[in-house]
């Protein structure tokens, strides 16, 4: 069974399907505690809306339509008993599934149990400004394939400069698609192009979160 915050159907808001409808599963509990973090609410118990098991989540998924799902939280992979809904949408190839994790949870374990083309992930490296920047797991540096994603969620110069020196040290951009992602408010965008700019970080996408341009910032189940 799985402790669920929310699940909708909407536009995904950022990742390599922004703009295309998704469905959307919010998981609830994280083992991080990000300075910056939009989805407080997510952390506490109390804060969980319904409990579904496996097969429920996938029939939900299925009667909204959509070919993209996302898989969110809080954070997905330390569910007890995700490898049992993995499983499931790792076997139905109409679906592509993207899995946004924190970057603290090792996803080669994943990887080698749910091996097929519809699964891709999402993987944060929390950078200074974040107070989480030791928890990280370098081995998912490594392991990240061309379907996956690195997203750098930046909110100073020093997060910048962290992100060019992750991003040139593991040749990341050879690996995977790699995001630059403001948080809302801390950081000027022109800045970052700036950065980018300075740099000449070819392959290197700023993301803008489109639901917080289409829904007030504070929005929920959007």
């Amino acid at each position: 069974m799985f402790n669920i915050v929310e699940k909708f159907l909407s536009v995904d808001g950022e990742g390599p399907s922004s703009g295309e409808l998704a469905t959307f599963i919010r998981f609830q509990g994280c083992n991080l505690r990000c300075s910056w973090c939009d989805t407080t609410y997510s952390w506490d118990k109390s804060s969980t809306s319904e409990v579904l098991n496996a097969n429920e989540i996938y029939n939900y998924i299925k009667e909204n339509g959509a070919v993209n799902v996302t898989l969110t939280g809080g954070e997905p992979l330390i569910q007890e008993n995700i490898d049992e809904l993995l499983a499931i949408l790792n076997m139905d190839n109409d679906l592509q599934i993207h899995i946004e994790t924190n970057g603290a949870i090792d996803i080669e374990t994943f990887k080698k149990k749910h091996k097929g083309n519809n699964i891709s992930y999402i993987v944060d490296f929390k950078l200074p400004s974040s107070n989480m920047t030791n928890k990280m797991n370098l081995n998912n540096l490594n392991v990240v394939k061309e379907s996956d994603v690195y997203k750098f969620v930046v909110s100073s110069k020093e997060d910048l400069k962290m992100a060019y020196d992750i991003i040139s040290q593991y040749n990341l951009t050879s690996k995977c698609l790699v995001y630059l992602s403001p948080v809302s408010g801390n950081i000027n965008m022109q800045e970052i192009v700036e950065f980018m700019k300075d740099k000449k970080l070819n392959k290197v996408r700023l993301q803008a979160q489109l639901h917080k341009i289409i829904w007030d910032k504070n929005e929920i189940g959007v």
